[in-house]
């Protein structure tokens, strides 16, 4: 009952103006004088009403994030109230005169249409206007697409905005000159992506892809970091979206990341992620035709050379790549013992472990790493071990 106690209050009031006004309209229409405030039965009813409102229909107003009508609004006041204090207000508006009463029923009513609050999606079609407007500032571009991060994040907001055709606003926006409206329009899209299968279809269908992959090349770290991150948005879990990846010359992108020293450490530890991530989706699509660059050594190659790096996180992500890709049919264990050397590889990265374990700040996720880097090399001398063990049987005659 307390959580918004001003508008409660200021509900209540204009209640008891309304319900006062009306009695006095009807006492002016009869015969008797002198002001009343309700029936008995009027009365009753609204107490009744006060200890049992519509509570879905409060419920639907509240999780919409507005109120679709008055009627809404007092039939919530309603339900958040107190019978006694509701009583009580009644009362004291009773003694104002039938003047003062329309006066601040009058001024009620424009605070309520003030406190008013859109809905979720209203505010997204208000930011997609804002966008769709050519003489919009840059200022207020950047405010619109602000808003549109943090209202696409629930699954539902997504798919509104996608019936209101804002997809198509947001991609258009990916090609703006200015660096900060690309990136917010390109983390945009990836949030809506985000698990959602529905605004994923969308999003590849409207060709934004091809433009996302573009902008991971950008000089601009946080552009290329956050285009990046709706590249993975859009094609996780998602075979139609990995084929369309794998079109553009995905596989490329990937290596030229992670091959790069260049590249900014935050997009080397995405792209490392994503490699785990869709060998994941293989492993769990075995019926599906694996993607030719998994089994390309130069790939495979610039995810061991990782293990090398003096960035821990991007090491631990390496190893999850690495041991995803063991698994899969077309990897070649001889590949990665030969052309890779994952095996010198992960006996440097086992010295460098033991050096950072004397750290005890470190000690702890130092420990993880390790048991993760022992899992990669049994899974590596298995996969070894399967190709002799394939070499020294006889072939049947």
């Amino acid at each position: 009952m307390e959580r918004f106690p001003a508008l409660i209050s200021l509900l209540l009031l204009f209640m008891a103006t309304e319900i006062v006004t009306t009695s006095v309209e009807r006492e002016n229409k009869s015969s008797s004088a002198g002001l009343i405030w309700s029936t008995a039965k009027e009365e009753g009813d609204l107490m009744h009403k006060a200890g049992h409102a519509d509570d879905s229909t409060a419920a639907a107003d509240d999780v919409d994030g507005g109120f679709s009508s008055l009627e809404g609004m007092l039939q919530w006041a309603i339900g958040h109230s107190d019978p006694a204090k509701l009583k009580e207000s009644a009362q004291d508006v009773q003694r104002l005169s039938p003047s003062e009463l329309r006066q601040r029923q009058l001024e009620i009513k424009e605070l309520m249409e003030k406190l008013k609050m859109p809905s979720d999606a209203q505010l997204m079609q208000i930011a997609l206007d804002d966008l769709s407007n050519s003489s919009l500032s840059l200022e207020d571009r950047h405010r619109a697409l602000q808003e549109l991060l943090i209202l696409v994040e629930p699954i539902d907001n997504a798919n509104d905005m996608c019936k209101l055709g804002g997809l198509g606003v947001i991609i258009r926006e990916l090609n703006h000159p200015d660096s900060d409206v690309r990136k917010l329009s390109a983390w945009i899209l990836g949030k809506a992506s985000q698990n959602n299968p529905y605004v994923q279809k969308q999003v590849l269908e409207l060709g934004a892809l091809a433009t996302l992959m573009k902008l991971v090349n950008s000089s601009s770290a946080d552009e290329a970091t956050k285009a990046f991150y709706a590249v993975s948005a859009l094609i996780r879990n998602n075979v139609a979206g990995q084929q369309l990846f794998f079109a553009e010359a995905g596989d490329k992108m990937l290596q030229d990341i992670l091959s790069s020293l260049s590249v900014d450490a935050r997009l080397r530890r995405k792209a490392v992620f994503l490699v785990g991530d869709l060998a994941e989706c293989q492993l769990e699509n075995m019926d599906k035709t694996e993607m030719p660059f998994f089994s390309n050594q130069f790939f495979l190659k610039s995810v061991v050379d990782l293990t090398a790096s003096s960035d821990l996180d991007l090491q631990e992500k390496a190893l999850v790549a690495i041991k995803n890709l063991l698994q899969l049919r077309t990897t070649e264990a001889m590949v990665f013992k030969e052309f890779c050397r994952l095996d010198d590889a992960l006996e440097r990265m086992k010295k460098q472990l033991e050096d950072l374990m004397l750290d005890e700040d470190h000690r702890e996720y130092v420990t993880d790493v390790e048991s993760l880097r022992k899992e990669v090399e049994l899974s590596f001398q298995a996969k070894l071990g399967n190709v002799r063990y394939q070499s020294e049987t006889p072939l049947d005659l």
